[in-house]
């Protein structure tokens, strides 16, 4: 269990303004609802999914990480230098660990920010999937409103893999980059009364084109705004009723999740849904297994297309070869983008990945066939060391649950398979301690 020792209380100096930052996003995360403007996410009537729960018969937190610098650490180090405030990992639809701070618990909803583009990425998916949505046509023909912007004669297409030409500075240490000045669009709105509405779709009409569509890949928030805008249309609905109706309910989430939105009602598509780990956990099982969940009586039934996530899965030459020029090779070199999903090669096969700044982090591996979240609070908004400490935790975890495997394996973890060491690093304390 982690135990950060956060306060439970709301810090009096904690607002809408600075959720993100820290030390206000240790607790700011896990209370989306009680500082910003949501709309909620109905998890529906039905039954929630099932996670049998075999948590006491593993141990993961002694498996061994070779980490950046070349040392070795603990899983349960690693979790705790990386300001983790809940893990849950599960193997063939099973929970096998599990952990929260106490800012936190297993039924309540944390920022999962980035995490909501692939979210949406899956209800443009299903909506394809009915013939509602033509990915080949053009975004201006679903929006008439983003005429004369930077996505004029961009497709849904482009936007799905974050390859149109619209000029978006995905920065967070530039005051005046687009992600920033979106974020104030957002968050502020208009200042004086006779002052045009400001939000979301507001700023995304003033963005313009500095590349021909398609020329590359980049990636932008305001691609899956827009992409959100274009499902609204389609749907005939608001975004947080459309990941109810077609994803939340379907999958069998246990709990209603919430969906940020800006002063005008639209829903911040591109970074704004908070979710419990668990149900994100189930979320990655639809993707694990190819779209499909269990009905109860041994049958699957499908909720996202099959053919929508093999066609993710599948990397071409073209995908390829935009990642490699892009700066996000250097992250995960290998890898490629898809359908508002991350796919890098890893220790065990190709790796799904849904990523959020601050650490919010789905992981999903087809042949140890485990799912893992990981959900944090990190100081800043990008971490270089903090990610790839923690996708080399989750994979040895994976290999731990699969195969016994674990880096210079010493002796036997209670409920792991035989070859898992305890032996770790000195800890690096982070954002709380594991237990």
């Amino acid at each position: 269990m982690l135990t950060s020792g956060e306060p439970l209380t709301r810090p009096p100096s904690t607002t809408g303004m600075n959720w993100q930052e820290a030390p206000h996003n240790r607790w700011s995360f896990w209370h989306l609802r009680e500082l910003l403007p949501t709309q909620r996410v109905d998890q529906g009537t039905g039954p929630a999914r099932s996670l049998p729960d075999r948590t006491a018969d593993h141990d993961v937190r002694g498996v061994e990480v070779s980490l950046t610098d070349g040392s070795t650490a603990s899983v349960a180090e690693v979790f705790e230098q990386t300001f983790t405030d809940a893990y849950a990992v599960a193997q063939d639809g099973v929970l096998v660990a599990e952990g929260y701070a106490s800012t936190g618990g297993p039924a309540q909803p944390h920022a999962v920010l980035s995490v909501t583009k692939s979210v949406v990425g899956c209800v443009a998916g299903v909506l394809a999937g009915r013939e509602l949505l033509d990915v080949d046509r053009g975004v201006v023909e679903y929006v008439p409103e983003l005429a004369g912007s930077g996505f004029e004669g961009a497709t849904v297409r482009h936007l799905l893999d974050m390859r149109s030409g619209v000029r978006f500075r995905e920065d967070y240490t530039n005051p005046y980059a687009e992600i920033r000045r979106l974020g104030r669009w957002v968050a502020v709105g208009s200042t004086r009364s006779t002052d045009a509405p400001r939000g979301l779709y507001p700023f995304l009409t003033t963005l313009r084109a500095e590349a021909p569509h398609g020329s590359r890949f980049l990636y932008r928030s305001a691609e899956t705004d827009a992409l959100g805008w274009v499902c609204e249309r389609v749907g005939g609905a608001r975004m947080a009723d459309l990941v109810s109706t077609l994803l939340w309910a379907p999958m069998g989430a246990e709990h209603d999740a919430d969906l940020m939105c800006d002063r005008l009602g639209a829903a911040v598509h591109d970074g704004g849904l908070a979710a419990t780990a668990r149900d994100l956990l189930r979320f990655g099982l639809l993707l694990l297994d190819g779209g499909a969940v269990p009905d109860g009586t041994g049958e699957m039934v499908q909720v996202v297309p099959t053919r929508w996530l093999r066609d993710s899965w599948g990397v071409t030459s073209d995908l390829r070869s935009a990642f490699a020029a892009s700066p996000a090779e250097r992250s995960f070199p290998g890898g490629w983008y898809r359908n508002q999903l991350w796919f890098r090669p890893g220790r065990h096969g190709d790796v799904l990945l849904c990523l959020g700044i601050h650490g919010q982090l789905l992981h999903v591996c087809r042949r140890t066939r485990t799912v893992t979240v990981k959900l944090s609070s990190w100081p800043d908004a990008q971490n270089p060391t903090y990610m790839h400490n923690t996708l080399a935790a989750l994979e040895a975890i994976g290999g731990a649950l699969a195969y016994g495997e674990s880096q210079d394996s010493t002796h036997h973890l209670p409920g792991v398979s035989p070859g898992l060491g305890r032996r770790g690093a000195r800890s690096r304390r982070g954002g709380g301690s594991v237990v």
